[in-house]
């Protein structure tokens, strides 16, 4: 794969139920190009996908908005959050900019939101890229299912969940199962953190802490969607991910035989050391979807 240029890209809002947006949209040269879905994780927002657009984004239409309580969206005072409400968002994103069929990329907190948009629109997914997005147990590691059971009455819970917020949590998230740190940039989980300590921010992430355990309380729910609609899907995967380890990846070919999995050495943010090895096979992926329709 070779790109042909650096993609122009539009740095938009969009106004859905008292949440102001934001969201980063590649311009490609056609107008019939292939769409995908940028649905970012924790504690990042849609800036983790800023070199994926460039490389691609003069080919495909790729679109990536930041959550509620992540990134450069504004939500009022009073939002509750909760991963419900955050696919309600995307869910209403979605529906104003007219969006009727494209490929969702799923990283971290991506799966859980991708997943609760292909239950309620199944007609939306052309196909799937999960990149350390789990959905099966066997994908959390023992220190990510300790998180997950913490729970607001638990004394020092919230504690537990603040420290993951500071600078050296978030720098841990990148550095941690990866190989040659060189090949981190720092800009990720500094950015992160200046989105993090904003006011509000520290409570948001702290909610969807303890809401977490109801992704996993949908797990069954979302491998039967996966047996019964069987969409394309290519898993690619850092194995050294501290939380979702490489057995979640290999758990998508129970439901998904026909999957395209590649395991890369290095951590969960794996696009910020692979990007060279993974934009070719999203590419790929994205002409074959195109053409199958």
């Amino acid at each position: 794969m070779t790109a042909s240029g650096i993609a122009r890209t539009a740095h938009r809002h969009l106004e859905v139920e008292g949440v102001r947006v934001f969201y980063r949209e590649s311009l490609p040269e056609r107008e019939d190009a292939p769409v995908s879905l940028l649905l970012h994780g924790f504690p990042s927002a849609s800036h983790q996908f800023r070199r994926l657009i460039d490389v691609l984004g003069t080919r495909y239409r790729l679109i990536a908005p930041d959550y509620p309580g992540f990134g450069h969206t504004q939500a009022p005072g009073g939002f509750t959050y909760s991963f419900d409400r955050l696919a309600d968002i995307i869910e209403g994103f979605v529906q104003g900019l007219g969006l009727t069929r494209f490929v969702v990329y799923m990283f971290d907190f991506g799966a859980p939101v991708g997943f609760r948009l292909a239950e309620r629109h199944p007609e939306w997914i052309a196909g799937l890229i999960v990149q350390n997005g789990n959905a099966y147990t066997e994908g959390l590691s023992d220190g990510a299912r300790d998180f997950i059971a913490l729970r607001p009455e638990t004394p020092g819970a919230e504690e537990t969940v603040r420290g993951l917020l500071t600078l050296e949590g978030t720098r841990g998230q990148y550095e941690a199962g990866v190989a040659d740190p060189s090949l981190l940039a720092p800009d990720g989980w500094t950015l992160d953190q200046h989105f993090l300590d904003l006011p509000g921010r520290k409570r948001a992430q702290v909610a969807l802490a303890f809401d977490y355990h109801s992704n996993l309380e949908r797990y069954g729910r979302w491998q039967s969607w996966l047996r019964e609609h069987t969409p394309p899907t290519l898993i690619t995967w850092g194995v050294g991910d501290p939380f979702f380890p490489e057995p979640g990846a290999r758990a998508y070919l129970r439901d998904v035989p026909d999957a395209e999995l590649h395991l890369f050495e290095t951590g969960h943010f794996a696009l910020e050391t692979h990007l060279p090895q993974i934009a070719p096979l999203i590419a790929g992926f994205l002409d074959r979807v195109q053409d199958a329709r």
